[in-house]
């Protein structure tokens, strides 16, 4: 297909699209994180704070030309504000990054669990039908006592014959 040609008068003329910059949505989470996470420490607060305290002292103990922002300290609302603008879905974007992680941690879990599980009760089938199987071997102390008892017939079996033999001997002698 042709593309169409923008002198015809015949045919609408598309409008042109605005194309806004291509970013990397995992590299701007991983970015949005490391602020997050910045956010959330005492280091920050700390210089938060000295910043806070730097900006009151400079706007109320400084001459009154070199103030930048007087009393009411508009400027610092403004900053303040701009800044919270920006963490809360800073924030809000790390949040759901991590809920993301963790239930794909949870899911993976789960997976795991039910492996687990089969493999136990894999074992357990296995475990049971070895039990079975060893109640229809023979035992060690079975055959002994087995043994005993062939080992008893057999010397009846030859005191028998022994006697039969002493009989049939002095039949013949006599």
């Amino acid at each position: 297909m042709t593309e169409p040609r923008r002198d015809r008068l015949d045919q609408p003329i598309e409008p042109g699209r605005v194309r806004l910059p291509r970013f990397d949505p995992e590299a701007f989470g991983r970015w949005s994180e490391s602020i997050a996470r910045y956010m959330g420490t005492a280091k920050f607060i700390v210089y938060m704070t000295i910043i806070i305290a730097a900006w009151f002292a400079w706007n109320t103990l400084a001459p009154k030309d070199l103030r930048f922002d007087p009393y009411t300290f508009t400027f610092l609302t403004l900053i303040l504000s701009l800044q919270a603008s920006y963490a809360a879905p800073l924030i809000l974007l790390a949040q759901n990054r991590q809920a993301d992680r963790d239930r794909l941690t949870m899911e993976e879990d789960r997976r795991r669990a039910a492996m687990q599980k089969a493999d136990t009760e894999y074992l357990a089938r296995e475990i049971a039908s070895l039990r079975i199987a060893v109640g229809e071997v023979t035992t060690r102390d079975f055959l002994r006592s087995e043994l005993a008892r062939l080992a008893d017939e057999l010397d009846e079996a030859a005191h028998r014959r022994q006697k039969l033999e002493r009989k049939e001997w002095e039949e013949e002698r006599n």
